[in-house]
C-alpha cells in the first residue's frame, strides 16, 4: 500500500490540510516521515514555480499522485456549476491549466468541491448538464490524464454526495479517463457501509483519501481503517492512499501520527 498526505503549494482557508506553503522544508519533512508520495493542492498553476517545485520533488524522489484544485472553489468561488456563464468558463479554464500540470508531474486531477452546487433557481438537471459538459470539455483534453470526482458530504455541496451518485454520473459522463476519488471523512457521512461502498466503486476507482470521523488523522476518530484497507487490497486497488486531515494536534503530529498508524494496519 503506498501512503501520501496532501501538501498545499499556495496559500488556502481550506483547513483540513496537514500542510501549507514552504515547499522545500515540508516535502523534505514528508519524505522523512516515510510518505511514499505527496499529494499537492494548487490553486493556479500560473502561479506556481513549476522548476522549484520539480526540483525539490526530484530532490527528495517523491512522486505526486494526485493534484487538488478545490481551491478554485474555496478562494476564487469558481465552480461548473455557477449560474453565471463567465464563471463556469474560467473554471473550466483553471482545471483545463491544472490538468496540463497534472500531465507534467504524472498525477491525476481531483474534482472536489470545484464542481460547485446547485443553486438559485438553476434546476437539478440544468446544474447536472453543466457539470457533465464542464467534465467532458475537460478530460477531453487528454485522455491520459485521469479525473477524478469526489463524492462530499451533503453539508459542503447539494452535487454527488453519495458512491452510487458519482456511478451515476460517471455513466452520464461516458469517458474512460474520468472516475472516482474516494474520501472516509465523506463516507463516513454519507454511506451505509463505507466498505461496500469501496467494492460498488471497484472499477473506476482513481484514488483514496483518509480521515477519520472527526477528519483528525486516521487513529484519532472511529473509523475501522483495517476494513478499509482489507477492501481496497480486495478489490486490487494499486493507487496512493492520501491523508487529507486536519493539522491537530499540529501538522507534524498528524502527519506522523497518520503515517504510523496505517502502516501497522
Amino acid at each position: 500500500m503506498k501512503f501520501s498526505i496532501v501538501l498545499s503549494t499556495q496559500p488556502s482557508s481550506f483547513s483540513a490540510l496537514a500542510y501549507k506553503g514552504n515547499l522545500a522544508g515540508n516535502i523534505a519533512k514528508i519524505k522523512q516521515l516515510g510518505y511514499d508520495g505527496v499529494e499537492l493542492t494548487v490553486r493556479d498553476p500560473g502561479q506556481l514555480d513549476f522548476d522549484f517545485l520539480s526540483s525539490i520533488l526530484k530532490e527528495h524522489n517523491l512522486p505526486v499522485p494526485a493534484l487538488g484544485t478545490g481551491q478554485a472553489y474555496g478562494e476564487e468561488k469558481l465552480s461548473f456549476t455557477d449560474p453565471r456563464n463567465e464563471i463556469r468558463e474560467r473554471a473550466i479554464a483553471r482545471i483545463k491549466s491544472q490538468a496540463m500540470l497534472a500531465a507534467t508531474l504524472n498525477a491525476i486531477v481531483i474534482i472536489g468541491l470545484v464542481r460547485g452546487k446547485q443553486e438559485g433557481n438553476v434546476g437539478t438537471e440544468t446544474a447536472e448538464r453543466w457539470l457533465i459538459d464542464a467534465l467532458r470539455e475537460c478530460a477531453s483534453l487528454n485522455e491520459d490524464t485521469k479525473f477524478a470526482i469526489e463524492p462530499i458530504n451533503r453539508y459542503e455541496t447539494n452535487l454527488i454526495n453519495t458512491v452510487q451518485s458519482g456511478l451515476a454520473l460517471l455513466e452520464k459522463v461516458g469517458m474512460k479517463n474520468v472516475g472516482l476519488l474516494l474520501d472516509t471523512f465523506h463516507m463516513n457521512i454519507e454511506e451505509a457501509s463505507i466498505t461496500e461502498s469501496i467494492r460498488a466503486a471497484k472499477e473506476c476507482l482513481f484514488h483514496f483519501h483518509v480521515a477519520d470521523s472527526n477528519r483528525w488523522y486516521p487513529g484519532a476518530g472511529h473509523v475501522d481503517f483495517r476494513a478499509v484497507l482489507d477492501t481496497l487490497k480486495e478489490i486490487g486497488y494499486t493507487g496512493f492512499v492520501s491523508a487529507e486531515i486536519l493539522p491537530l494536534p499540529d501538522s507534524d503530529l498528524a502527519a506522523k501520527h497518520a503515517i504510523e498508524y496505517l502502516r501497522t494496519l
